[in-house]
């Protein structure tokens, strides 16, 4: 769907494509509060790399639905693929994983709706700061991951557009061309990997898919 972005002093009004993921950097914070696997969601990265990859197993973070693409309020989460060798750390790796399938469907979405492929992807927030979660994203998009030293990128563009508001800044361009330090993650999975673990989610998210009754 799309939602206004902004409104310039020129009154032009500027529109954003937005996509709705219900359940993302909070799996993460289930891990920690209600299956106790680690004390601080910092550590989540760490177990994940502790384990080559997920051993098969997939998380659908459905708590209350599934978001865009899907928009399934019946969907309910489940974790697909255990089996008796299943450790605590292929899980927190799968969750991890989760998030960035879902960045995936969203951003396949919104390349068919308006026929533009995306040639690099933006982050920022608390979850940017996990590099195994950053690069899995440049993976499974196979496009860079670009993220900013700073990382709270929502308060920093209200306080720009304030500043546009009140003089502080004479435009849009010129707040673009205020320098970022930014790191860029590239992808490194090959097709076959990443065309294999996709098959893999689409298959879990079906399986959570229209659980709750009608």
């Amino acid at each position: 769907m799309t939602s206004i972005a902004a409104s310039t002093k020129e009154n032009c009004v500027q529109y954003v494509l937005e996509g709705s993921i219900f359940s993302g950097g909070s799996v993460v914070q289930w891990l920690k509060d209600e299956l106790h696997f680690f004390e601080s969601s910092a550590d989540s990265e760490k177990y994940a790399r502790e384990v080559s990859d997920t051993g098969g197993v997939y998380v659908v973070p459905a708590f209350t639905g599934m978001g865009a693409p899907y928009w399934d309020m019946y969907a309910r989460g489940c974790i697909m693929g255990i089996t008796r060798g299943t450790k605590s750390a292929h899980i927190i790796r799968a969750a991890l994983e989760s998030i960035a399938f879902q960045t995936h469907d969203l951003v396949e979405c919104m390349q068919k709706d308006t026929g533009i492929p995306l040639t690099a992807l933006n982050v920022d927030g608390g979850a940017s700061g996990n590099n195994f979660l950053m690069q899995f994203q440049s993976d499974i998009l196979n496009i860079p991951v670009h993220r900013p030293e700073m990382k709270e990128i929502t308060a920093l563009g209200i306080a720009q557009l304030a500043g546009l508001a009140i003089g502080m800044f004479n435009s849009l361009e010129e707040i673009r061309a205020v320098q970022r330090n930014i790191t860029v993650l590239n992808p490194a999975m090959s097709d076959e990997t990443r065309t294999k673990l996709l098959r893999g989610w689409e298959k879990a998210v079906s399986r959570s898919r229209d659980w709750v009754e009608h």
